[in-house]
């Protein structure tokens, strides 16, 4: 059967504790708009991108130097019909060392082609892991996107 979730994968010179520590730097990849903990089991964050999305992660597992599992908890986006795609997916992030390198492989488990915001999550993702995370782990900065102010209407 074939793999029904968004997955990627890539290796780097760090250490496995040095990937784990900027997985949870997720102000440092994905957005410096964060409310919430990021890296300790059951803290809650909530991601917004202006009023394209905006989503609740929960960690569910934290395993130093190998794992981190957020669970979404609510999920809004402005592009699709229906606002339930991501809400009990998980995100998994798995660290392991693999030929003198740390391996880290992404998985947004329960993303599937059959979702209308594939496409454009496909995208996003490959960006944010696979340009962000890797350039903060390599380089020491990602490109999250920038803390936006709210319009004060």
């Amino acid at each position: 059967m074939k793999d029904q979730n968004f997955s990627t994968t890539f290796s780097v010179d760090q250490t496995p504790n040095e990937v784990f520590n900027e997985v949870n730097n997720v102000r440092g990849w994905w957005s410096e708009r964060i409310d919430g903990g990021t890296d300790q089991l059951n803290d809650e964050f909530t991601y917004q991108r202006w009023e394209l999305h905006k989503c609740t992660m929960k960690l569910i597992e934290v395993v130093p130097g190998k794992k981190v599992v957020w669970l979404c908890l609510d999920n809004y986006f402005s592009f699709t019909k229906d606002q339930t795609e991501w809400v009990g997916t998980k995100i998994e992030f798995d660290i392991s060392e693999k030929d003198g390198k740390t391996q880290l492989r992404f998985t947004h488990r329960g993303l599937t082609q059959a979702y209308e915001c594939y496409d454009i999550c496909f995208n996003a993702w490959t960006f944010y892991i696979n340009g962000s995370l890797h350039d903060l782990i390599t380089k020491g900065k990602g490109q999250p996107n920038p803390k936006e102010e709210l319009q004060e209407h």
